[in-house]
This record gives C-alpha cells, sequence and structure tokens, in this order.
C-alpha cells in the first residue's frame, strides 16, 4: 500500500476554450477539488502533442490528463476528434511498454461543466495516489540493469521459401537489361539498385548512371536493403529521374511516401521484381514469413523471373508472424513487468540513430532529436532520453510504418524495435483497418477520423 502522507503530482493539459474556462469556472465559484493538478492550456485538444505528455512523464509527472471539449462543440471543427485517435494509439503504446493506464487519463469538459472538472480531477488524483509512485521511474533499470524478463527471438528455419538460384540468375538478367534501356532511353538519369559489397556475400546499394554501369547491379537473396530511403535525400534528389529496384515492402514505402507528397511520381521508374524472401543471419528474414506483397503493389517494369516461383496475390499470407507470439507473451506480463523488459532494452540504445537513417519514411529536415530552440530530447544517451526518444520515434511511425524491419536490422545494440512496430501496426489495422503501404488513395490513419473512433477510455 502507498504511503498515505504521498501525493499524487498530476499535470493537466486542456483546451483554453472549454476545459480550461471550465476549471477556472470552478476556481471562481470556490469549488474545492484535489490541489495536485497542475494545468497547462493550449488553444485546442488536437494541439496537444504527444510529446508533451512524454516531457511530463520524463520530468518526474505521476500521473497526466488530458482534456478538451465534447465532440462537435470543438472551435477548430475537428481537433479533438483528430486527437483522439492519437490519444488511442499513444495510450496503447505507453501501456505496451508497461505504464499503468490510469497514469494517463483522458475527459471531455466544457465551459460550463465546473462540477464535472471537479470531479474528473479528484477521480484521477484518487486513482493515481492508489496506484502509488512509478515502482521504477522514467528511464530506470532494475539494480541489476537487467529486466529479468526473456522474450525468445523469432525462430525461421532457412529453408522456407528457400530463393531458387536460377529464378535469381534471371532475375539479375532482366535488371540488367530494363535498366540498361531505360538509361540508353535517356528515361533516367540513374537507376538505384543492389551491387557487391566490399565484404564477401553483403550487398550494397548502388547508382548507377551510364549504360555500361548496369553490369554492377545483383539481384541475390542478400538484397535486404530498403532503397527507398534513398529517394528523400539530397544526393538522389539532384540526380534528376530516378529509376529504383522495389522489392514488395521497398515498393510499399514509395506508396506510404507517394502519400505524403515526398517524391514525384512522374519522376520515378519502378523496376519490380517479384521476391520470394530474403536471407539475414542464415535464415529467412522474419518480414519474409508472413510477406503478403511477392510482387510489389505498384510497379513501371516488372522483372520476369520464369517459372518454378510461388508468388501469392498482394494480401495473401499462408503463415501467423512469429512475432505475435512475442507481442502475446510480452503482455501476459504485469506492467511493471513489460516496464522492466523495455528499460532494459532502451539502455542499450547509444543514440547513433541507424534506425532513424535507414528509414524510408524518416525524412524530416531537421529531426525532433535534433531541434535545440526548445531542445525537447536530450542529446546524450542517457536513460530518460533514450526512452523518450524510442518512444517519439515509434509514434512518429505508427499508421506509416510498413514493416520493412530496416530498423532493427541497422540496430547496433539489438533493440526489438520490430516489436513495437508490430504491435502498432496491429492496433492500426484492428481499430482503423489501415496497413499502410497498400494504397496511395486512401488517407493515413491518424490525418483523419471517424465520428464512430472508439472512446470509451475518455471520461
Amino acid at each position: 500500500m502507498p504511503d498515505e502522507s504521498w501525493q499524487p503530482q498530476i499535470v493537466a493539459f486542456v483546451c483554453q476554450w472549454c476545459t480550461y474556462a471550465g476549471a477556472d469556472l470552478a476556481g471562481t465559484s470556490r469549488m474545492k477539488y484535489a490541489p495536485n493538478v497542475r494545468i497547462v492550456k493550449l488553444p485546442c485538444s488536437g494541439r496537444i502533442d504527444p510529446l508533451f505528455l512524454v516531457k511530463a512523464f520524463e520530468q518526474g509527472a505521476d500521473g497526466v490528463l488530458v482534456s478538451g471539449c465534447h465532440p462537435g462543440n470543438c472551435h477548430y471543427v475537428s481537433g479533438n476528434l483528430l486527437a483522439r485517435r492519437r490519444f488511442t494509439v499513444f495510450r496503447e503504446l505507453l501501456s505496451f511498454l508497461g505504464l499503468e493506464r490510469e497514469r494517463l487519463q483522458f475527459s471531455w469538459v466544457s465551459a460550463a461543466e465546473a462540477v464535472k472538472w471537479t470531479e474528473v480531477v479528484d477521480a484521477v488524483t484518487e486513482e493515481i495516489r492508489r496506484l502509488g509512485p512509478r515502482k521504477l521511474g522514467w528511464g530506470e533499470t532494475l539494480p541489476s540493469r537487467g529486466s529479468r524478463f526473456q522474450v525468445a527471438s523469432s525462430k525461421v528455419e532457412p529453408e522456407t521459401r528457400n530463393p531458387k538460384p536460377k529464378t535469381l540468375q534471371a532475375a539479375e538478367e532482366s535488371i540488367r537489361r530494363i535498366a540498361r534501356q531505360l538509361l540508353e532511353a535517356n528515361a533516367v538519369d540513374v537507376v538505384v539498385g543492389y551491387g557487391n559489397g566490399t565484404l564477401s556475400g553483403v550487398t550494397t546499394p548502388v547508382f548507377v548512371t551510364q549504360p555500361d554501369g548496369v553490369e554492377q547491379l545483383v539481384w541475390n537473396e542478400r538484397c535486404l536493403n530498403n532503397l527507398s530511403v534513398y529517394l528523400t535525400r539530397d544526393l538522389v534528389k539532384r540526380m534528376g529521374r530516378v529509376g529504383i529496384v522495389a522489392k514488395g515492402c521497398d515498393a510499399k514505402a514509395l506508396v506510404a511516401l507517394l502519400q505524403e507528397t515526398q517524391i514525384n511520381r512522374d519522376q520515378l521508374t519502378i523496376i519490380g521484381v517479384p521476391c520470394e524472401g530474403m536471407m539475414q543471419n542464415g535464415r529467412l528474414a522474419v518480414k519474409c514469413v508472413t510477406c503478403d506483397v511477392h510482387t510489389p503493389p505498384i510497379y513501371d517494369h516488372l522483372v520476369k523471373v520464369g517459372v518454378g516461383i510461388e508468388i501469392l496475390e498482394i494480401g495473401e499470407s499462408g503463415e501467423a508472424d512469429p512475432r505475435d507470439a512475442e507481442i502475446a507473451a510480452l503482455e501476459a506480463l504485469t506492467h511493471q513487468e513489460r516496464w522492466a523488459y523495455w528499460q532494459e532494452q532502451f539502455s542499450r540504445c547509444i543514440r547513433c540513430y541507424a534506425c532513424r537513417a535507414v528509414c524510408p519514411l524518416c525524412y524530416c529536415d531537421t529531426c525532433i532529436v535534433e531541434q535545440t530552440q526548445p531542445q525537447w530530447i536530450p542529446p546524450a544517451f542517457d536513460a530518460k532520453g533514450n526512452l523518450s526518444w524510442n518512444i517519439v520515434r515509434a509514434l512518429h511511425l505508427a499508421g506509416r510504418c510498413i514493416g520493412c524491419d530496416e530498423c532493427t536490422r541497422a540496430c547496433p545494440a539489438n533493440i526489438r524495435l520490430d516489436l513495437i512496430n508490430r504491435k502498432l501496426a496491429l492496433l492500426i489495422s484492428d481499430e482503423y483497418g489501415y496497413r499502410s503501404g497498400y494504397d496511395a488513395g486512401v488517407a493515413p490513419p491518424l490525418t483523419t477520423f471517424r465520428p464512430e473512433d472508439r472512446a470509451e477510455f475518455i471520461r
């Protein structure tokens, strides 16, 4: 039981037009409510960035309350309805990481509901008082610097859907032929593809600008890189018209970039390559086990690979994702156990930003971690900053991540970023029926709303 003398510290982010007006009315009317709440007012609940909530917890808040006007009464028409979706995802993410749901609460309070405001504040304060102080703070690990809770890695037999050498050779010849034709016809200025790296058995991205250079292009079971990441980089932008070799998962990233108007379709020629799966560390990559886009969803030229390859239709997958069992195992832990597990994972982060560098959807000119006025995320790789960085990055990819797993593959600390991305992808699919990278004509889920969106967690 928590110490009865302990008083929780709560930060409330509120809409200045409605909730704050109701709170002000309660104060001027001398209505009594728990004094534990520090109010931060903003123009609209739609302006309450989840990063604000992260900072509140990072700086020691025991609980956070978010409140805005009722649906249909927003001064900015739909700001609160857009916020509802963001907070649905944010709430589930923090719960998955191990923060008790009661520590993050939401309410609709109008300017005329001073009585409701006092009731909400008293109820939230009492619930958090019952929880007591957090056993592990923001970024804290157990004394042994270990979580004591291990989740088995996903295991995939290397024989599963192993690419056939003849098929690979035929694809490679076809890629070179198409690339040569494009360069000779002056249809593109550069072809981005795969080439042999300096290390044996490793492929690397190559940029071919002359027809004779197409002999550098290769295609094998080690072409893991998602080449679409280069399309938003200045180096490739300056080259002009681009041809790109794209697997199914790479093409999904192209769809997402088109949705966000980051690439010009008229300046892009896609060389689609049917893919049976890529090998990683001697076995089939986890993302390839359940791949349902063996044929890219968009392309201008489709590589012919001959006979002997099983190509599933888009949306079809015959196997369960092994990571789903890992996610279920984590969710079966207590909140404290789950929190300890993820704190140990994030404590290994060295803030090299390899995850950001390889992600095709991380294209901001100035990343939030490099913003210094104000400095939202500490630049040093300390425990608090590591946790905040990984939460913010996961949120920025929610509803956008196409599941290429490049971030996990590139992470030198082997942090299970794929489990977080997969968890949010499942949530987005269940809640809003959306999967990123399949249809450029559909709005990403966190940029829109439906009046009937789930709201049972809002008081």
